[in-house]
């Protein structure tokens, strides 16, 4: 009777203790076990056959029962123990929750009573600190005020004594006081809309206005004008002669009322250029047929030493901004062009006779005021190329009628098999013009000048070299390889003489040493032009006719050496 009460309580407690998969979960988590029976998918009969696999083991039944039976009675212990704890908490709960209803309203009660004390503070702290920040305003705008009375009294005080110095001349009392005045007046701008404020800084820019003009007068009138505009090129001198005068006496008598980084004697100088330079660029284009190239060298070499001058006196910082003036880069390139050598400390026209292989120093820093007066004589400079293209026609025939009259390099002497001389020279006088040129313009003249070299490069080459080549008597057009070939004609080929052995050996020499030397011609070229003009600058047309002299000289005395190795 007692286990079917015991079952059917299991089957009821089954029903009410049937838990949802989270809940059997969560319990699984916070308890775990390996029990079968705390399973929640728990099998009476799988377990009854665990514990119960076979026949034999049935004979222990009643111990099974019996510890079932134990276990039951100990969770019966266990969950009474729990309900009646459980019981007694719930009393205690409800005593504790009475505890803390009454703590929070005694809580309420002070929090509301420290609030109110709290308003009351506060109210009391805003009637005690609003005469404090009534005072602190107070003291604020007096402070302001009484700032803004003193650089008021300030400002009409210097106002007056500006405007009485202004009248007396007294210009260095007026530099410190002007300065003054107008960082004082700044204090103001926010002032403007009063009458008296605004009186005063009118009288402030009428003051500066008024200086202004008085100065610009006064020194109108310390430096003279006249003597300033020179009428033509052949007294160019003295229009340099008198701006050195000009800025020796203002550098002793105004030097020191300017600070010394404005620059002001180079801004004269500077100044003084740039009309020089419309001037006579006025005056050339009135008087252009009167230029001849005497005079216009002359000119060009006066005004670029004084250009020099300016570079030695000042630093050129004042050219940043000027316009007109050509600048150069800080240092020229390194060369080892036979041409290049100090050009700065030679002057124009000088002319040295100098070994054109032997390199040179490098030329020094380009001035900073080159051009800004000598770029004028620019669009003049077709006088000068048509003086050159002349001069070396001439220069041309020159060499041509020497030939001619001293004959040609005889054998056993110095000259025999040497370079012709006349070579040199025109080199050297290449390279005086080139120097002469570029001193002024590395434009468009320098592209003239390069056409009037490759002229009478090729000149040389067919007046000197292929004009006095010797050919042979029986054959105009000189010796070939075919004609060895021919038995008969090698005795003629054996009748030059030695003297015109000599002279061939010459021409070679000289067409191997214009071949070299045009090509260093044509480097120089393009060092001295400027860079957008480099691709015009070609001498390969003249190299080639060279080399092509070089060629014909060689093959020549190789067919005649040929040719008296048959004979023997």
């Amino acid at each position: 009777m007692m286990e079917e009460e015991e079952f059917e309580f299991a089957e009821d407690l089954e029903a009410i203790l049937h838990l949802t998969p989270e809940v059997q979960l969560a319990i699984e988590q916070v308890f775990p076990s390996q029990d079968p029976l705390d399973r929640a998918d728990f099998n009476a009969v799988e377990y009854i056959n665990t514990l119960f696999p076979t026949e034999q083991s049935l004979a222990n039944i009643d111990d099974v029962v019996n510890k079932i039976r134990l276990k039951i009675r100990r969770l019966d212990d266990n969950i009474r123990t729990v309900v009646r704890g459980q019981t007694n908490v719930g009393q205690d709960g409800r005593q504790a929750l009475e505890e803390a209803q009454i703590a929070i309203q005694q809580l309420f009660g002070k929090i509301k009573d420290i609030k109110d004390k709290a308003e009351k503070s506060e109210q009391m702290v805003k009637e005690i600190t609003r005469d404090i920040k009534q005072l602190d305003h107070a003291k604020r705008h007096l402070t302001t005020s009484i700032t803004t009375l003193n650089h008021l009294h300030m400002l009409a005080g210097g106002v007056d004594s500006l405007e009485a110095m202004t009248r007396k001349r007294q210009y260095g009392e007026v530099a410190n006081l002007l300065q003054g005045v107008v960082n004082v007046l700044e204090h103001f701008h926010k002032y403007m809309g009063i009458p008296q404020i605004r009186q005063l800084s009118e009288r402030v820019k009428a003051a500066q206005s008024e200086l202004g003009t008085q100065i610009l007068a006064d020194f109108e009138e310390a430096f003279p004008s006249q003597g300033s505009k020179v009428a033509w090129l052949d007294k160019i001198d003295r229009r340099y002669a008198w701006i050195k005068r000009q800025l020796l006496d203002y550098e002793e008598k105004y030097g020191r009322m300017f600070p010394e980084e404005w620059c002001m004697t180079e801004r004269i100088a500077v100044e003084f250029c740039h009309i020089t330079r419309a001037e006579l660029a006025k005056v050339m284009r009135t008087r252009a047929k009167e230029i001849e190239v005497k005079l216009l060298l002359f000119a060009i070499q006066r005004t670029t030493n004084f250009e020099g001058l300016l570079a030695k006196r000042f630093t050129g910082c004042t050219l940043t901004d000027i316009p007109g003036v050509r600048k150069r880069p800080d240092s020229p390139l390194d060369s080892t062009n036979p041409f290049l050598e100090d050009e700065a400390g030679e002057e124009a026209g000088t002319e040295k006779d100098e070994d054109l292989t032997k390199p040179k120093k490098p030329k020094a820093p380009d001035n900073p005021f080159h051009g800004i007066v000598s770029k004028c004589f620019e669009p003049h400079l077709y006088v000068y190329i048509e003086s050159q293209d002349k001069n070396l026609g001439e220069l041309i025939d020159r060499f041509v009628a020497d030939f001619r009259a001293q004959g040609p390099p005889k054998a056993g002497t110095e000259e025999g098999g040497a370079v012709l001389p006349s070579c040199a020279d025109l080199f050297v006088y290449y390279k005086k013009c080139m120097v002469q040129c570029s001193q002024l313009s590395t434009g468009e003249p320098m592209i003239a000048l390069t056409t009037i070299f490759q002229k009478f490069l090729r000149e040389y080459a067919w007046k000197i070299l292929s004009g006095n080549l010797p050919k042979s008597s029986t054959n105009s057009g000189g010796l070939t390889i075919s004609s060895l070939l021919k038995e008969k004609e090698v005795s003629e080929a054996a009748k030059f003489t030695v003297d015109e052995l000599c002279l061939i050996c010459s021409i070679l020499s000289t067409a191997e040493y214009c071949l070299a030397t045009t090509q260093q011609l044509e480097e120089k070229l393009k060092e001295k032009v400027d860079k957008v003009l480099v691709e015009r600058i070609n001498l390969t047309g003249e190299m080639d006719t060279f080399s092509t002299y070089v060629t014909t000289a060689n093959q020549l005395l190789f067919l005649l050496r040929t040719s008296l190795a048959v004979v023997m």
